[in-house]
């Protein structure tokens, strides 16, 4: 089983003030790497980090010690996640989310660990509901 790493979770692992920072070292301890993700989803965890005032290379680091690993060009599959944007119109999805549901479609089976709802309104090959690993709270 892969587990795609979201933004929200990475986010929360950095800062350690944030509500879902232990939440979010539990699960990256009880998780063998690597966590796959998207450009997308590296970008908006850096951008995050630097607009609150936290170092982005932090989380850098962890795709330099391979616990996070890159694991989809955008480059290579334009099409489907242009596909995905035009299916989720009405959520609307982001760039980040198109790319994870996309890399559930490319590595199954897998799960999201996520803070975003959005992923139970997903779904891969336009039909199958993507795993989804979030807080009780966000259940």
């Amino acid at each position: 089983m892969k587990l795609l790493l979201d933004t929200g979770p990475w986010v929360a692992l950095m800062c350690r003030d944030d509500r879902y920072h232990d939440w979010a070292r539990q699960q990256f301890a009880s998780h063998p790497g690597p966590l796959l993700t998207c450009e997308a989803v590296v970008a908006e965890t850096c951008f995050l980090l630097s607009r609150g005032g936290f170092d982005p290379g932090k989380a850098l680091r962890l795709v330099e010690r391979g616990v996070v690993q890159v694991a989809m060009s955008l480059q290579a599959e334009i099409a489907p996640v242009r596909a995905l944007f035009e299916r989720y119109d009405n959520v609307p999805a982001s760039l980040a989310d198109a790319c994870l549901v996309r890399l559930a479609e490319l590595h199954e089976p897998s799960r999201v660990l996520t803070l975003d709802g959005d992923f139970r309104i997903y779904r891969r090959h336009g039909r199958k509901a993507i795993g989804v690993i979030s807080p009780p709270d966000r259940d």
